[in-house]
């Protein structure tokens, strides 16, 4: 197995993807952020004094997506032609757990920025909520589907 963000002298480089060929790919991600009942609650009956907290860290979730490559200093910028970023209340965690699914028709997948997304979704809730909790925990997140591209499919078990 090779680190491709390396060269034959150990430095770091952008992979050079100009001779792979455009195909369609997409990555799905996944991560959750755990919290007190009390904040779950507030969260879930639309009681936070800052507002919409699940619709505000969606948007952050998007736009985390399309800003990955100006995070990550190797990431390709890319023409992102879908982003979704799905939320579930989960009682039992208790929190939220986290979804995103970015698509582009391109020469590099999708992966990085689908982790932006959950990884951004998840601080803004943590941003929204910390006034009443700062215990709040960001986990799980991780690649759970990748399509398109010379290496093919990849799912999470």
């Amino acid at each position: 197995m090779v680190l491709t963000h390396f060269d034959g002298k150990g430095d770091a480089h952008m992979v050079d993807v100009s001779d792979k060929d455009v195909t369609s790919r997409i990555a799905v991600a996944r991560g959750y952020i755990k919290m007190q009942r009390e904040t779950f609650d507030i969260i879930s009956e639309g009681r936070a004094k800052k507002g919409d907290v699940l619709g505000v860290a969606r948007l952050a979730g998007i736009m985390g997506a399309k800003k990955t490559a100006d995070l990550i200093p190797l990431c390709h910028p890319l023409p992102i032609t879908k982003v979704s970023v799905e939320m579930e209340l989960d009682a039992d965690l208790p929190g939220v757990r986290i979804e995103a699914t970015v698509k582009t028709t391109g020469q590099t997948g999708v992966e990085m920025e689908a982790l932006t997304a959950v990884s951004t979704t998840a601080l803004t809730i943590y941003d929204m909520s910390k006034a009443v909790d700062k215990s709040m925990e960001i986990g799980g997140i991780h690649v759970q589907l990748k399509d398109g591209g010379k290496s093919g499919r990849y799912e999470a078990k």
